[in-house]
């Protein structure tokens, strides 16, 4: 064994050689039997073994990362401090714990699926004097403590008014009448994850067959966006729906995933669960993706998200937000994994959803490119959208990127500082399928259209039209009503004008 074996392991992220599978299957084989210690190693080692078992060279590679993935929680020594395992880059270990605010909806789906391994995290919630005027009004004898005494304390108060087979957060949960008071209280849960199925450690979706990586792997400059969609084959990906018991179960696994990172996205609070699909990317890339049932729908854009998975591993999520033929684009690889194929993951999504949502104009967010993001900054995010040809409509930006671009045609190695990345992000940046290019987008705004609807009188032409779509999008897929508004040449050039900025 290596003085490091971690090291040496580490190594093997980048290693293609023929003889790389056999020496790794025994450095696999070697370190199972080891006993690391300390937060950093066991860190390492499980994020490292993670990434080989999404990007395995062989089947054996495979199941002996798995092998002691599935058993890592006996390598979390009892009383070990739970802190350096919650940092959102790595949260989620078996054998660990974390602790989170989440909204109600998600805390509710939580405490359904593991009853008794999360709750309130009393050492953890620095303002607990938020819980009295919203439990006095299921505790009546509260009135007596809470309104005049100091440092009441709400624990025992919950503990008495509850039964012994019902925990603290499950009582709360259900005598709470509104999600918005639950929300107030900005609850502390605690998830003690043991060695869950849902743990990052453990999770994985069934898969026909490994993709083995026998030659190196996809970079950036390897992917074309324009290529991608202009490339002959697959030249329709195959999309299959989900019967409900499998979407139910998977929409709870993706739920879970996302939450011990930390995350809530809208669409996983809130999934159409009668509509969920699949859809094999090749490579062993699959996405899960879904929209929201009509009750959550937004008055205008239409909603999907999904998180994909490389050889069964959850490897991240996307989201869309659609109007006409443009949608706005949420990417996120996760951290584990931002060494591997992130640009062809990211045009493999893009294509599949040209497809089914019928949309050639992609928006990136400026907090996706690092406003008010310091992750995307430290990443330069901005710098991995351009390459693969997204643009700037922000006249300013546009100036500073042809400086920019300019430094490094000049001097080889440059990199825009963190000031300059973020006088990029300053605007979204846009993409046009090749042969779509109109422009007709690059000053547009949702927010500056919604809010001239908001302002627009009764009976007026824009709250006609607000009306219009809010109807028709509350019926049947959302993809469909999508695919409808893209044959209305007319409303969808009075929208892009009452949307400039």
């Amino acid at each position: 064994m290596p003085h490091d074996p971690i090291e040496c392991l580490e190594g093997y992220k980048s290693r293609f050689d023929p003889a790389a599978a056999g020496q790794l299957e025994s450095l696999l084989a070697a370190i199972a039997t080891q006993q690391l210690s300390g937060a950093e190693a066991l860190t390492r080692l499980h994020e490292t073994l993670l990434f080989l078992r999404a990007y395995p060279l062989s089947r054996e590679v495979a199941h002996l990362a798995d092998s002691i993935l599935f058993s890592f929680a006996g390598r979390i020594a009892p009383g070990t401090d739970p802190a350096p395992f919650e940092e959102p880059e790595i949260s989620g270990i078996a054998g660990t714990s974390l602790t989170a605010v989440f909204s109600f909806d998600v805390a509710q789906r939580l405490a359904a699926l593991h009853p008794h391994h999360i709750e309130i995290g009393w050492d953890r919630y620095d303002e607990p004097d938020r819980l009295g005027p919203v439990v006095r009004r299921v505790i009546p004898m509260l009135h007596e403590d809470w309104p005049v005494e100091a440092h009441v304390p709400f624990q025992q108060w919950i503990a008495a008014a509850r039964s012994r087979r019902t925990s603290d957060l499950q009582w709360l949960l259900k005598h709470l009448d509104s999600a918005d008071r639950y929300d107030s209280l900005q609850l502390p849960l605690t998830w003690r994850l043991g060695s869950s199925p849902a743990t990052r450690s453990r999770l994985r979706l069934p898969v026909r067959e490994l993709y083995l990586h026998r030659e190196p792997l996809l970079r950036r400059a390897d992917v074309s966006l324009d290529r991608e969609f202009t490339a002959p084959l697959p030249a329709v990906f195959d999309v299959t729906r989900l019967p409900k018991p499998a979407a139910r179960r998977l929409l709870d696994a993706i739920l879970e995933n996302s939450a011990m990172r930390y995350r809530e996205l809208y669409g996983f609070s809130h999934p159409d669960e009668s509509r969920v699909y699949r859809a094999a990317l090749g490579r062993g890339l699959d996405i899960y993706f879904f929209g929201v049932p009509p009750g959550w729908r937004l008055p205008l854009r239409a909603y999907h998200g999904g998180m994909f998975f490389k050889n069964g591993v959850p490897a991240g999520y996307v989201e869309l937000l659609s109007l006409f033929e443009r949608t706005e684009v949420g990417f996120n690889v996760y951290y584990t994994f931002r060494d591997g194929e992130s640009a062809w993951i990211y045009a493999r999504i893009l294509r599949l959803f040209r497809q089914v949502l019928g949309v050639t104009c992609f928006s990136v967010d400026p907090y996706q490119i690092g406003h008010e993001n310091p992750e995307a900054i430290a990443s330069g995010a901005f710098w991995f959208y351009r390459k693969l040809g997204f643009r700037p409509t922000d006249p300013e930006v546009v100036r500073l990127v042809a400086r920019e671009e300019s430094r490094m045609r000049q001097t080889p190695g440059y990199r825009s500082s963190p000031r300059i990345l973020e006088r990029l992000a300053a605007g979204p940046i846009l993409y046009e399928i090749p042969g779509t290019e109109t422009g007709d987008w690059d000053h547009f705004r949702i927010r500056t259209l919604a809010q001239r609807l908001q302002r627009a009188k009764k009976g007026s032409a824009e709250r006609r039209a607000a009306t219009a779509i809010a109807q028709t999008k509350q019926r049947g897929d959302e993809s469909r009503h999508l695919r409808l508004m893209q044959r209305d040449a007319r409303l969808r050039e009075t929208l892009i004008e009452w949307g400039r900025s």
